[in-house]
């Protein structure tokens, strides 16, 4: 099958969207698929509005049209709801042509929380942007059952995975290069410096030992300056993350808006624990244990965040590493592929999806 795979976030970005992306594009391959990316780097971009080294395609609809139109993808995939996920829309829109979308990231809290644009208004375009698609594939229950309650249609229940190999398990946190002489716990926090990821919650908390942030973004300069005794290591290639996530006691994860939060799976998959609060993402990541209704696999969740983070410092090694073997790229893909229309096949909208079994 020919699949065309439309997104606003792409290498050398860094964050959960591109590497679900890329390795969702290698295990499709894999399968026997072809692949088509458009990405921003095909086009002439500008910087996204206060979010350096995010670049946005710039008038893309004519050369994003001629790749379409050369590819003749059987599915048509829009991973994002920025200038190349809307072009992308049109084009369909304007030939008839079926597709599929993704709600990956929460745009509406994120706008919310940099410019105060209303929840209401945000999820009305969101939900607009959506509203043709012949499958919203969304990463989480609890995100698919909030999207349903704002009035979206046509949602699948997808989900992610985790290179279990790059990120392997070590039964005891190791040394990182440039951390040696930090106290211990190492708690870390791993992802983009942004408005939303809500780090400040994990900043202020009271925890013995040493806090790590790896990433940058827009309000890190700001945060360097309020929290001088936090060890930050900027943005490391992906080996160099997992030996870092293998080096920490906890791994911190204070974002309430991420639809899933890739990096927790990572964690895990070395064996370092999660604290988490129990909202949207932690609760699919960190699934409550289903024998006595409370705790959670491979960590903690609570609304009083340092109680999360002793509570997971608890947890041995080897059951956040337990946790992590049940997210596969493989069964991702195979999930996803399923979920895609025949871009030829368009059904009526609000309709449900031609039969894919031979697409997958």
């Amino acid at each position: 099958m020919k699949i065309s795979l439309v997104t606003d976030a792409w290498l050398p970005q860094v964050n959960g969207v591109v590497t679900t992306l890329v390795e969702l594009g290698r295990e499709l391959r894999a399968a026997g698929h072809q692949v088509q990316v458009i990405e921003p780097g095909q086009f002439r971009t500008r910087p996204c509005p206060g979010y350096p080294g995010i670049d946005l395609a710039v008038a893309p609809a004519r050369e994003l049209g001629e790749k379409l139109d050369a590819f003749q993808p059987d599915a048509i995939h829009l991973a994002t709801e920025g200038p190349l996920g809307w072009a992308a829309r049109r084009y369909c829109l304007r030939r008839g042509l079926a597709f599929t979308t993704a709600f990956h990231t929460k745009f509406p809290e994120i706008v919310n929380a940099a410019v105060k644009v209303p929840l209401r208004l945000g999820y009305a375009v969101m939900r607009h942007f959506h509203a043709p698609s012949s499958g919203v594939m969304v990463p989480t229950p609890s995100v698919l059952e909030m999207l349903r309650g704002r009035g979206f249609a046509n949602l699948r229940e997808w989900t992610h995975g985790v290179d279990t190999d790059l990120f392997s398990f070590r039964p005891d946190a190791g040394l990182f290069p440039g951390l040696e002489d930090a106290r211990r716990p190492l708690s870390l926090f791993v992802g983009r410096v942004s408005y939303e990821k809500n780090i400040e919650a994990f900043l202020r908390t009271d925890l013995p030992g040493t806090k790590v942030v790896c990433g940058v973004g827009p309000v890190e300069e700001q945060l360097k300056r309020k929290y001088p005794h936090v060890r930050w290591v900027g943005l490391l290639p992906r080996p160099e993350l997992a030996k870092l996530y293998a080096a920490a006691d906890l791994f911190v994860f204070p974002s309430r808006a991420d639809t899933f939060g890739l990096v927790m799976a990572e964690a895990l998959a070395c064996g370092t624990p999660v604290a988490a609060y129990p909202v949207d993402g932690p609760l699919t990541v960190l699934a409550r244990r289903r024998e006595d209704g409370a705790g959670a696999l491979g960590g903690a969740m609570h609304e009083d965040l340092q109680q999360a983070c002793f509570a997971a410092l608890a947890v041995p090694r080897h059951e956040a590493r337990r946790r992590a073997l049940d997210f596969s790229w493989a069964r991702a893909a195979q999930l996803f592929a399923s979920y895609l229309v025949p871009a030829r096949d368009r059904a009526a909208p609000g309709g449900t999806p031609a039969a894919v079994t031979h697409l997958s």
